[in-house]
């Protein structure tokens, strides 16, 4: 039990699928079915893991305190499809804690999402369906807001006229 907490105030349960089909849009490859869970302070989170895909894909939460948990991470992991399922619990202060994949370049490519505890902290940044990205993917189809195209594709069409003879250099 957390030191700030008196008793366990619930249990919550959250059954969580990971993998391609939940990749939530263009150039991310793997996602959880959910971007954020809400639960109440000192609640006991039992998590079952669905693991989709033939990888290994891990559902793990940052910043739980470090006398309870190793690292103050909480890590559930499944290598290809299956589940596994554990329980831990959240402290009473109002937080969002980071949840992710570490698997290597997962979590970049969309197994990213966001545990709020109460009335949670600041929105973390780049949580698929939640936030936008910090540094917005540059190619067709990404979401380009902000992202000025018409220099390259004018320099397309100029090197097409030029080797196709249309212009002269």
């Amino acid at each position: 039990l957390p030191r700030d907490c008196p008793r366990v105030s619930g249990d919550v349960e959250l059954h969580v699928r990971a993998g391609r089909s939940h990749a939530a849009g263009p150039g991310l490859a793997w996602g959880f079915d959910a971007s954020e869970w809400r639960v109440a302070p000192c609640s006991r989170v039992h998590v079952t893991l669905e693991n989709e895909d033939a990888v290994r894909h891990q559902w793990m939460v940052h910043g739980l305190p470090r006398y309870l948990y190793p690292m103050g991470m909480f890590t559930l992991e499944v290598n290809g499809p299956g589940t596994r399922s554990a329980s831990f619990i959240v402290p009473s202060a109002d937080q969002t804690y980071l949840v992710h994949c570490d698997v290597p370049h997962h979590m970049e490519k969309g197994m990213k999402a966001q545990l709020v505890v109460g009335a949670g902290g600041d929105t973390l940044p780049s949580v698929p369906g939640v936030s936008p990205a910090l540094v917005p993917d540059r190619y067709p189809g990404a979401d380009t807001a902000g992202v000025v195209w018409w220099p390259a594709v004018l320099a397309a069409g100029l090197g097409l006229a030029l080797s196709a003879g249309l212009l002269r250099a």
